[in-house]
């Protein structure tokens, strides 16, 4: 059986025991991938331009296109050395990419367009050339990362950065939109634009009266600008851009705000010095009152970007506690969408697995009731965050703090989860029983825990995990018994013949079970055996017998 340093040990393989809180708080963000990568951010990586028609400053000369120019004419007519002539082309391969379903991506990059796209936005004179040639161009780069590529090696990443300076807004506005399906393929494109001096020409188009539009179109490339990690983006370009992204957090616009709160998202990924840069821009009063806001596409991000930031230093955590996070919580927690809901647990669990104070101040913020109603109502992707928070904070509670965890109902909810089919769930509750159990020995308070327990089904639960297939929660559960639920009693002699008859079935099952387990590859499960030998609770061993029946020295 092992003992408490033992114990110890054992819990240090998992993340919210054993180590540092920064460390814990880590790898918290590692486990979170599978959140991260559900929907890609639930924000849009590219954007595709399906307008019919023309939205650009300059009509004076309309253009004429014939409705039924093909691949063919295109191709012919963005060779010629007509300029007319290649607009006309180069628009009818524009309406091409603006179909709204299966637009011809690939036929226009195999017929060897591309080039000459690139070609016309360079012709200053002819801005509508400019506008239908980037038009194309954001559309073909909306596509696969390598059609985006496509792009790219054709040259069109300068070109489209020397159109933000354009003195026509509908060609800059295109640029943007074009530079922002790019920046949003990955971090080698990102850098690219960031490497040719992007950032500031995009910063210097934003004005007091840029239309809207505009502006969002601004604010979602910044975004693509701040994705992705492997690398990050530099830390000299996340400076240049964040007190734009400031100001833009006060804006009135929700697609607006909705894409600044995903920038400061990404921006807040990863290392404590990432966080540090954007709390030190005094955003977080603001991102707290837009974790109110009824409006998912902005409640989404700005709860993100608070739950990156408690997954920093405990000052930085603390500096969203003291913006008013735990007080909003507890209502997103109780949120009727259960990706709010998952959202929430993981921000607590990250708070939970702090410094007792943090501890503390989930309590006095009533967050113990919401997360008990979790894990007894929610899906089981929330319960599974809700655990992880009971066990960081049970593990770094006060004593007192860790009565009030007990004493709010978690204890049934969580035995129940005990049933669950995820192995590590189920391995990670037993630890949190068994530290339960060792602590209220430390407070004299075993006895009522076990008592507590047994009321709510929970020892059943545990020796039934006895027979587990996995030997990990099999030997969890058997030691959790022995140690904790193997009391004495005094029943007189022992009938050596009726502890053989009684123990037969045990001894069966668990020389049968050895044996299988040491020369098979996968353990077999138990449906051959008997159904009747399953129904009772067997004593786990002679010795636990013996006492049982109250005899022998062994006891």
């Amino acid at each position: 059986m092992p003992d408490l340093e033992a114990f110890e040990d054992r819990l240090k393989k998992f993340k919210y025991r054993g180590k540092d809180v920064s460390a814990r708080r880590q790898q918290r963000i590692a486990a979170n991938l599978q959140l991260r990568k559900a929907k890609k951010d639930e924000q849009t990586l590219k954007r595709r331009n399906i307008s019919l028609f023309s939205n650009d400053l300059f009509s004076q000369e309309p253009v004429k296109v014939q409705a039924s120019l093909i691949l063919e004419d295109i191709i012919k007519g963005v060779n010629s050395s007509d300029p007319m002539v290649c607009l006309m082309a180069t628009q009818a391969a524009r309406k091409m990419l603006s179909q709204e379903r299966n637009p011809p991506l690939k036929s226009i990059i195999e017929a060897g367009i591309i080039p000459k796209l690139v070609e016309f936005l360079k012709v200053s004179l002819l801005p509508n050339l400019q506008f239908e040639a980037a038009w194309a161009l954001t559309n073909i780069a909306s596509g696969t990362s390598e059609q985006t590529q496509a792009v790219v090696k054709g040259g069109a990443i300068q070109p489209l950065i020397e159109l933000l300076s354009s003195p026509h807004m509908s060609v800059c506005e295109q640029a943007v939109w074009a530079l922002g399906n790019i920046a949003g393929d990955g971090p080698a494109f990102r850098d690219n634009i960031i490497s040719n001096n992007a950032i500031p020409k995009l910063l210097d188009l934003i004005s007091t009266n840029i239309p809207v539009t505009f502006l969002r179109n601004i604010t979602w490339t910044l975004s693509n600008l701040c994705r992705n990690k492997n690398p990050y983006p530099s830390q000299e370009a996340v400076l240049q851009i964040l007190p734009t992204l400031s100001e833009l957090l006060q804006h009135h616009d929700n697609e607006i705000l909705s894409d600044t709160c995903w920038a400061l998202s990404y921006l807040t990924e990863g290392h404590n010095d990432r966080i540090h840069h954007v709390v030190a821009m005094g955003v977080l009063p603001r991102l707290v009152e837009l974790m109110t806001s009824p409006e998912l596409i902005i409640l989404t991000p700005s709860l993100r970007t608070m739950g990156n930031i408690v997954t920093g230093t405990d000052q930085q955590t603390q500096m969203a506690i003291d913006a008013g996070m735990l007080k909003v919580l507890g209502q997103l927690l109780r949120h009727p969408k259960p990706s709010i809901q998952k959202e929430a647990a993981w921000a607590m669990s990250n708070v939970a697995a702090g410094p007792k104070h943090h501890i503390q101040q989930l309590i006095t913020c009533d967050l113990l009731p919401p997360l008990v109603a979790l894990l007894r109502n929610a899906e089981f992707k929330i319960q599974k965050e809700a655990v992880w928070t009971v066990a960081n904070f049970a593990t770094g509670a006060t004593q007192n703090q860790l009565a009030m965890l007990v004493h709010s109902g978690v204890l049934e909810p969580l035995l129940n989860l005990l049933t669950a089919p995820d192995l590590r769930i189920v391995t990670i509750i037993l630890d949190i029983v068994s530290f339960f159990l060792q602590e209220a020995d430390k407070m004299h308070e075993k006895q009522k825990l076990c008592l507590l327990m047994e009321e709510v089904g929970g020892i059943e639960k545990i020796e039934a995990l006895q027979l587990h297939q996995n030997c990990h929660i099999s030997h969890s559960a058997l030691n959790i018994i022995e140690k904790h639920f193997s009391g004495v009693s005094n029943k007189g002699p022992v009938s050596w013949g009726y502890l053989l008859v009684a123990m037969l079935p045990t001894l069966l099952l668990q020389t049968w079970r050895s044996a299988m387990l040491t020369s098979l590859p996968h353990p077999p499960e138990f449906s051959w055996l008997p159904s009747w030998l399953l129904l009772f609770r067997w004593p786990l061993s002679i010795k636990q017998l013996v006492c049982e029946l109250g005899g022998g020295s062994a006891c």
